[in-house]
């Protein structure tokens, strides 16, 4: 058998050390930001500019409202609302829920489109800090890639600390802090359990639910919400 030509060795070895390096990139933000807190996301770099191809011949109108706060000063309830509707098995897992997953595909298989993620509060927030939201096997690949780092080099208070403070609540808001100012014109510390449950069901599409967050639908799911987080483990 004859050997590879060496222009091959070279130009794979040039593919593996471009990968490493991109690699590394993230593995280097991820443990910067297990002591410092982030600043704008890759997630919400994408709404500025979404703002800014609506109007390409001018300033992008997009008041972006945040505020960190720090995990302690954001409310438990808040805490217990967003496991329960996101990630019940959030203190326990190592990332991944796979059973999580496998009821999402067997879901998405029956109704033909996809209608369940089953992504974890970890995987969430490897997508938000660093990846686009462009929906590919190569960004699944990353996402996971970083989550494993996440869940490695963070524990479980940071993680939900950082998700919290990032996540996207509405046009423009992100982070406890800016939700809880923008629909009950309170800080994140004194959120209810009712005003947090009504805040978790806004996740999975925030600036659709913002139009009319006290629909029969949402009222339904926020007492549905209720009823789980009692039994909700938090960090």
């Amino acid at each position: 058998m004859r050997p590879a030509p060496r222009w091959l060795k070279l130009g794979l070895a040039a593919v593996v050390g471009l990968l490493l390096l991109w690699q590394g990139w993230y593995l280097g933000w991820v443990l910067w930001w297990k002591w410092v807190n982030p600043g704008t996301t890759s997630f919400q770099n994408q709404r500025i500019e979404e703002a800014r191809l609506k109007n390409p011949k001018a300033e992008p109108k997009f008041e972006m409202r945040r505020q960190w706060m720090p995990y302690e000063k954001i409310s438990v309830h808040l805490k217990r609302a967003v496991v329960s509707a996101e990630d019940d098995k959030f203190v326990d897992h190592e990332g991944f829920d796979w059973e999580g997953i496998q009821k999402a595909l067997e879901k998405n298989q029956k109704q033909g489109k996809v209608v369940a993620g089953g992504s974890t509060i970890s995987q969430q927030l490897a997508k938000n800090l660093l990846l686009s939201p462009t929906k590919s096997v190569l960004r699944k690949g990353e996402e996971a890639i970083i989550t494993v780092w996440i869940e490695l080099l963070w524990d479980k208070r940071r993680i939900l600390e950082v998700y919290l403070n990032v996540v996207e609540w509405g046009d423009g808001v992100f982070g406890a802090e800016a939700a809880a100012r923008r629909y009950f014109s309170i800080p994140a510390a004194q959120l209810d359990a009712e005003q947090a449950a009504r805040l978790a069901v806004m996740l999975p599409a925030p600036r659709r639910y913002e139009r009319n967050p006290w629909s029969a639908y949402m009222n339904g799911r926020t007492q549905l919400i209720l009823g789980r987080m009692g039994g909700a483990e938090v960090p």
